[in-house]
């Protein structure tokens, strides 16, 4: 009679969660209506475009660029309690949290290695783009699968996971240069920042959502997590579905392109000078920033004891003082030109780990994340503005491409390195070496972006 209680009860929280996801969905595509039809920061009528692409395309597949990206989100809710379900339900070991954090990344860059190439030779990439993505969302649900396992669950978890980021680095690789075919460049630190503003409430709603009905089960309970993830991958379909709808015109009007080798690629780049900097200071950076990725899961969850509502709760602070801030670093970026803020961004950032260690109190940690997430808006932002500026148009897929594969190997490299001086030298002395390698690579933005300021007026001179 007891089980048969406890199986009502869990039915009614579960269909409580289907019908509000609904609600949100339908909540979402309105938010979408208003923000792009009523808002006159979504008027592109002033810019000039391209002959490829009309304003009446343009204004569209950015409607649907929201649209998509808002599923997205929702399909990435499960992401912030990742760790949580591998610790909590999984039992994961330190190694294991830092391999969650590091192994997709070297997937990702072989990935990228064979498979970067062959897509940089597509005249259009949407149909690519939108397979990689349901691809990728089909391992949710695997990930629902686990706790059926008799043994191994955390390993499974770890190798799933990082497999998933062979579609799933395709997919990022692609639908960066994608979008950043569609999107004039004039119009991009503004599309991107309102587009960042937008999906940003509808990720901070979706992981309040998720993290008070995580809370409302107990911790080692495997039964919400497994309606979670197949739950993002059904969202994941929506995500994929709007993907295909944008109106892609063909790169090229000829049949046969001839596509540059890795060595003519990487000579390239190399002379590319303000792509090489950029890239050099980006890996600097990177390294101190995803060191402490997975330190931050291990502090807040065995240091300080935090439970699924105060991980939503971390999220959400940071993700609110990102809504409020994305407007605002768009229009510096286009005032002092993204490199300058680029460096004022990560700067910020660099605080991040030495405020964190501070205190285990749960209230001091979310007003940290309020506090950073104002920074890491501005480095995402800013991050993938300059890419997409130091990248060469004929070119932006073959350097997109370079870029993701360096900084995939920082990806692999910076965690495993962090993980490893904690059990050397503990958490609070790792997690400050992490803030002053980010304050280099800070640092080195500047210097890059004062390097290319007086390169370009030199040139501009002559």
């Amino acid at each position: 009679m007891l089980q048969t209680n406890l199986f009502v009860e869990n039915g009614k929280k579960v269909l409580l969660f289907c019908r509000f996801l609904a609600f949100l969905r339908l909540s979402f595509l309105q938010l979408s209506y208003y923000t792009k039809l009523r808002n006159p920061k979504f008027n592109c009528e002033r810019f000039d475009y391209s002959v490829d692409y009309s304003l009446q395309i343009i204004q569209s597949n950015k409607k649907l660029s929201i649209q998509n990206g808002m599923f997205s989100m929702i399909a990435n809710s499960y992401s912030g309690f990742l760790s949580l379900y591998a610790i909590n339900i999984l039992n994961a070991s330190h190694q294991q949290i830092g391999l969650l954090n590091s192994l997709p990344s070297i997937i990702s860059l072989l990935t990228t290695i064979i498979g970067g190439y062959y897509f940089s030779r597509l005249q259009t990439k949407k149909s690519f783009c939108g397979i990689s993505i349901i691809s990728t969302r089909s391992f949710l649900l695997l990930f629902a699968l686990i706790p059926f396992l008799p043994a191994y669950q955390a390993l499974v978890l770890v190798v799933l996971f990082a497999v998933m980021n062979v579609p799933g680095s395709l997919a990022n690789l692609s639908w960066q240069s994608f979008i950043g075919d569609l999107i004039p460049e004039r119009e991009r630190g503004q599309f991107f920042s309102n587009r960042n503003r937008v999906l940003t409430i509808v990720s901070m709603l979706a992981t309040a959502f998720v993290g008070l009905v995580l809370n409302l089960f107990d911790q080692n309970n495997a039964y919400p997590f497994q309606i979670l993830f197949v739950m993002a991958f059904f969202f994941g379909v929506l995500e994929t579905i709007y993907l295909f709808r944008h109106v892609e015109i063909k790169e090229y009007g000829e049949q046969n392109v001839k596509t540059p080798s890795i060595r003519e690629t990487i000579k390239s780049m190399l002379n590319e000078k303000p792509f090489l900097f950029f890239l050099l200071s980006s890996m600097l950076f990177n390294f101190g920033w995803q060191m402490a990725w997975p330190l931050f899961n291990i502090y807040q969850i065995e240091y300080a004891g935090a439970t699924a509502f105060w991980l939503s709760m971390f999220t959400v602070t940071n993700q609110f003082s990102q809504i409020l801030t994305y407007r605002w670093w768009g229009r510096m970026s286009q005032r002092f030109g993204n490199g300058v803020l680029l460096s004022v961004a990560a700067a910020g950032m660099a605080f991040a780990p030495f405020l964190t260690v501070l205190s285990v109190n749960l209230i001091y940690l979310t007003l940290v994340n309020l506090l950073t997430g104002i920074f890491l808006a501005g480095t995402n932002l800013l991050l993938f503005n300059q890419l997409l500026s130091v990248s060469p148009d004929k070119e932006r897929s073959a350097y997109i491409t370079q870029y993701t594969i360096f900084i995939g190997l920082i990806g692999f490299l910076a965690p495993q390195f962090g993980v490893f001086l904690l059990g050397k030298i503990g958490i609070y002395t790792t997690m400050n070496i992490s803030s002053v390698i980010r304050l280099l690579g800070s640092s080195a933005f500047l210097i890059v972006a004062l390097i290319l300021y007086k390169h370009l007026k030199i040139k501009a001179e002559e």
